[in-house]
Parts: structure tokens; C-alpha cells; sequence
């Protein structure tokens, strides 16, 4: 058997979470290797997830916009997609994130290995261009793959994931869009937008249901409105192809009416599982959730104690920012580092991109109820706020929560006109457990979509005064 090269700490996976783990362990001055046999380094988030989706819908939030330009007094005879153009900007932006990446990752502080890796023992791994690497300590950061659950009819239609999408260079006649998540929504809304005719069909009663119902319906709402065919509550009973190579899809509405959708394309888009199937994780007595997850402590710690995991393949969020966390929370646990705090779910941010978009950090209502935890909560609507109404971006509101003694902000939740960009208004004050008194103090411009957040904070101060 070959001697295997010996390191001192060993990344599989080159994604966010491994490649910031294995960054905090050579800036510690340890030997590190990072494995990752995927045909382009840079993860998912750059080459098939946050980057290139983001950069398909700004582009066609400018068209949108354009072709609502009566709204605003101008005259714009025509707005449409240029598909060609458009993925040729996508490939060239995506392009430069990957190539930044590479070079990063092709640093002399790492050995990278460009293969597959599996587990012979819990300190040894063979890859699979036969070499064997030895470590002291490890993260697994493999990720996440498209999952294709056991509906009737799936495996056996041709479907398009999340990466055909991203990878369009035409304007599809017609796609069925299957899920509710995060990424069948920002989707449908895509692909709506550059003018195919969407159908987008969800199990649960609503859209997006990490966030609140109310949020999810002024999304819905917006969905409807601008043509997309949405059905939530649905239970479906058969996936097919037709005989004109197209789709068909049968279900079960809200109201137990059986409906037929047909369409030339399916996306299947119900959600992705991790991907540590080939790592032979049981060789390494490193255990998995139900889920499929690999469970981990406070401190990314397997169930090896010297191998972490960070990002999708462990959980519990499939967020960029929570990777990175995981990942150099792990090698700084990894090699002792003092004074380490785990990560802190409280200060959670979630963003969906759709129009409006959806935004939230901390606790939500849901979750204090569950919990037992009183709260104060207080909103207000776009559609009475200045600058929403002159950017015609009526919808949604802004929902602050409270502790109600004090004032401490525990959560905040925003649906509406550029609201992954306004939550961050909670980012700092959530870290420092600021309260809505502490922000009420700052001046807000006027008129600015930011100084929105100031009512539902006076509501809340108001409401606490009156009750002392």
C-alpha cells in the first residue's frame, strides 16, 4: 500500500466552507491540502448558485422596469431579453468570480488536489486519482446536490434542475416549475420575466414557508399578478412526458380538484440533499443526521471529534454567510484557538430575491411562540411610505420584534422594495442586543426607503413607555 502525504489539516471541498477553513488554518501556519474534484474549482455559490442567479435577475428586474415604464412618464417603445447577450454576461461575470477563486486556491500555502475523495480510516483518504493524503484534522465541506424525491412520474421524465436554468441561452415556450423553495421561486420569477409562460406548482400551503404566511402571500400575490400560474396546497399524482416531447403534470389543488398543466419543459426544483454519498463516511465513524446531514456540535465537531464539517452538506441553513462562519469557526476549534464562540443562529439573516423580495435575522414570531418567549411585534406598510409609493414598490411591509420590557430587538422580517438590502439596518444592532430605543436615537434620512424602519420601532417604543 502506498505511504500516504501527511498534512495537517485537510479540506474536502473547495466551496465556502472548506476553502475558508482551510484559509484560518494556513493563516495559523499549518500544512494544508484541499481536496475537490469538481470540474471548476470555486463552489456552488459562485459557479451554479447565488452569483449567476443574482446576475440573471438584476437584469431582469432593469427589464421589468423598463417595460413598466408608463408607470414613471416615460415613453419606452420596447424592452425585451436578449438571451445571447444575456448569458454571454452571466458567463463572463461568473468567469471572473471562478477565476479570482482558483487563483486564491492555487496558492502555494495549499496543496489542492483536483479529485474525489473517500475515507479509508478516520485519519486516511484515498482519491481518486489513487493517491493517499493523511491528516490530523479535517472538514468535510462537499456541499449539496439537486435531490429528486419520489413523486410519481419523476425519475423517468427528463427534467431540467436549478444548473439548465442558469445556463439558458433561449426564452424556454413553457416550463412547469416544481417546488416553493428559495430557488423555484427566484426561478419561476426568471423565467416569467424573459417571457416564458410558468407554471409553478407547490405542495405546502404556501410559497417560501421558512418565512412568515404573510410574507409569502404579498409574494404569491406579486407572482399572480404578473401571470405565473401558482398553485399551492397541491398533491401531485402523476409526472409524464407527452407525445409531443413535452411535459404533463396532474395534481390535486387546495381544493381537492384534479388539475392538468401541460408544458414543453419541467423544473424540478424541489429542493437539494447533501452530498457525501462517496465519502464512505462510515469508514471514518463519522454519523449522519436523518436528513442525510452529518451531525455536528456547537463547534462544527463530527462525531470524530477531529473532523468538522461546515455548509450544506451539514446544516442547518443552505446560506453562503452560515458556511464561511462554519468553516473558519472549525480550523480556529480545530487548533485551539481560546475565546471561540459558536455560531450565533439569533443573528440568522435570510434573503429571497424575488420582486418584492423577502428579508429576515433573528427570531421570528413563529419561533418565540414555540418557544414560549414574549415579544412585542410592530409593522408598517410600503404602500403608506413616501419613497415606496414614488418607486411604484407598493408592496410589503417592515416588521420589527421586540423584547417587551426593555425594547431588545430580537427579530425583524421585511417583504418589499429592496429589502435584503434594509435588513442589514438590524445586523449590527442584533450583534450589539441594541434596543429600539438605541436605534431611535439615529437620524434617518428623508426620503429614504431606510427611514420606513423607524415607525414600526416608535410603535414598539411608544407601546413599552406606555406600559411602564
Amino acid at each position: 500500500m502506498k505511504r500516504p502525504i501527511s498534512y495537517d489539516f485537510i479540506a474536502i471541498g473547495g466551496g465556502s466552507a472548506g476553502f475558508n477553513a482551510a484559509r484560518v488554518a494556513a493563516d495559523l501556519g499549518k500544512k494544508v491540502a484541499i481536496v475537490d474534484g469538481a470540474e471548476e474549482l470555486g463552489g456552488l455559490c459562485i459557479l451554479r448558485g447565488c452569483m449567476p442567479s443574482k446576475t440573471l435577475l438584476y437584469s431582469t428586474d432593469v427589464l421589468h422596469l423598463a417595460q413598466h415604464g408608463k408607470l414613471f412618464g416615460l415613453n419606452i417603445p420596447s424592452a425585451k431579453v436578449d438571451m445571447k447577450r444575456l448569458h454571454a454576461r452571466k458567463k463572463a461575470i461568473i468567469g471572473e468570480f471562478a477565476e479570482y477563486r482558483a487563483k486564491a486556491m492555487m496558492q502555494k500555502r495549499y496543496d489542492v488536489y483536483r479529485a474525489h475523495a473517500k475515507f479509508i480510516d478516520p485519519h486516511t483518504i484515498a482519491l481518486s486519482d489513487g493517491k493517499l493524503l493523511r491528516a490530523e484534522r479535517f472538514i468535510i465541506g462537499t456541499g449539496s446536490k439537486v435531490s429528486v424525491p419520489p413523486l410519481p412520474g419523476l425519475a423517468d421524465t427528463p427534467f431540467w434542475t436549478s444548473d439548465d436554468v442558469l445556463d439558458l441561452d433561449f426564452v424556454p415556450q413553457s416550463v412547469i416549475v416544481l417546488g416553493g423553495g428559495i430557488v423555484a421561486c427566484e426561478l419561476s420569477q426568471f423565467l416569467s420575466r424573459i417571457g416564458s409562460r410558468v407554471v409553478q406548482i407547490q405542495r405546502s400551503s404556501h410559497i417560501l414557508k421558512e418565512h412568515s404566511p404573510e410574507a409569502s402571500i404579498v409574494v404569491e400575490d406579486a407572482f399572480r399578478d404578473e401571470g405565473i400560474d401558482l398553485h399551492t396546497g397541491t398533491s401531485i399524482q402523476s409526472i409524464r412526458t407527452t407525445s409531443d416531447g413535452g411535459v404533463s403534470v396532474t395534481f390535486l389543488n387546495s381544493d381537492g380538484k384534479k388539475l392538468t398543466r401541460r408544458a414543453k419543459h419541467l423544473f424540478n426544483a424541489l429542493g437539494r440533499s447533501p452530498n457525501t454519498g462517496s465519502l464512505d463516511l462510515a469508514n471514518a465513524g463519522v454519523e449522519l443526521q436523518k436528513s442525510g446531514r452529518i451531525k455536528i456540535n456547537q463547534w462544527q465537531q463530527t462525531t470524530q471529534r477531529h473532523i468538522y464539517a461546515g455548509g450544506d452538506c451539514c446544516g442547518p441553513h443552505d446560506i453562503v454567510h452560515l458556511a464561511v462562519a462554519q468553516g473558519e469557526l472549525a480550523a480556529r476549534h480545530a487548533f485551539g484557538e481560546k475565546k471561540l464562540k459558536p455560531v450565533d443562529e439569533n443573528l440568522l439573516l435570510s434573503v429571497v430575491f424575488t420582486e418584492p423580495p423577502i428579508a429576515s435575522i433573528g427570531r421570528s414570531e413563529a419561533q418565540l411562540k414555540a418557544e414560549g418567549t414574549p415579544f412585542l411585534t410592530a409593522s408598517y406598510p410600503f404602500d403608506d411610505h413616501g419613497k415606496s409609493i414614488l418607486m411604484e414598490a407598493k408592496r410589503g411591509y417592515v416588521k420589527v420584534i421586540a423584547e417587551p420590557k426593555r425594547g431588545r430587538i430580537l427579530g425583524a422580517e421585511i417583504v418589499g422594495p429592496q429589502a435584503g438590502e434594509l435588513i442589514h439596518c438590524f445586523t449590527a444592532p442584533l450583534a450589539m442586543k441594541a434596543t429600539v430605543f438605541d436605534l431611535l436615537k439615529a437620524p434617518w434620512y428623508h426620503p429614504t426607503l431606510a427611514e420606513i424602519l423607524t415607525y414600526p420601532l416608535e410603535d414598539i417604543a411608544d407601546e413599552i413607555n406606555g406600559d411602564a
